[in-house]
């Protein structure tokens, strides 16, 4: 199965030699928001009146996914307010945990254990195959710095980090004000249909409130 959205974020955060996370908070909004739209464009969630529901509770044949739509199965009838922004408030931590397992299944990212001061475990995931995100980069390069046009998925990957402002995850060398007006465009942009295009403006305007909450939860820890 290739990598899910969620996935493709996740590699994009991490340092590939150190493993450590970069811009988490932000990143691990735009991990779960990627998984969330990946059910959305398999058809299998929706939004109804502003809320999340499961339209297909079939699986989608990917462990990571299904895991995802099993919890949201569970949770959105139970909830009193089951919003996208919600979900990704409640999940974001938990859809990471899964996620990082999933490429350290994949081969693509190796597991270290470390105590920091002999007391706090602290994990890191360095890179084990580069070519998931070599070839990820380049995608994102010939479609934001030469102009191609870019298929579904790459532009909805596209808006989820522009969404979710990681510009400098995509581009860690150049400006942000050099790439962000042809990502904006991008987000902004008819390379997909109606149904597909709906479900990430919705996860964008959830990814900017349950990014923005969580930034402002750090800074009052």
């Amino acid at each position: 199965m290739p990598v899910t959205l969620g996935e493709e974020v996740m590699l994009l955060s991490l340092d590939d030699e150190s493993g450590q996370a970069k811009d988490k908070w932000a990143a691990a909004c735009a991990v779960a928001s990627g998984l969330l739209l990946e059910l959305a464009r398999a058809g299998r969630v929706g939004v109804d009146d502003g809320l999340l529901e499961v339209t297909d509770a079939s699986p989608t044949g990917d462990a990571l996914l299904d895991g995802r739509l099993e919890r949201i199965a569970a949770w959105a009838p139970t909830s009193r307010s089951a919003t996208v922004a919600n979900w990704l408030r409640k999940e974001q931590w938990k859809t990471v945990e899964a996620t990082l397992t999933s490429l350290r299944e994949r081969g693509i990212v190796t597991e270290e254990r470390h105590r920091v001061l002999g007391l706090f475990p602290v994990r890191r995931y360095p890179e084990a195959d580069g070519t998931v995100e070599r070839e990820l980069r380049g995608r994102l390069a010939r479609v934001v710095l030469e102009g191609a046009e870019p298929d579904e998925r790459t532009g909805a990957l596209i808006g989820l980090l522009h969404g979710a402002r990681l510009h400098g995850l995509a581009f860690p060398d150049l400006p942000r004000g050099q790439v962000e007006p042809r990502m904006a465009a991008i987000a902004e942009g008819q390379w997909a249909g109606d149904a597909v295009r709906d479900a990430i403006r919705t996860t964008q305007a959830a990814l900017v409130a349950a990014t923005t909450a969580a930034v402002v939860a750090a800074t009052m820890t």
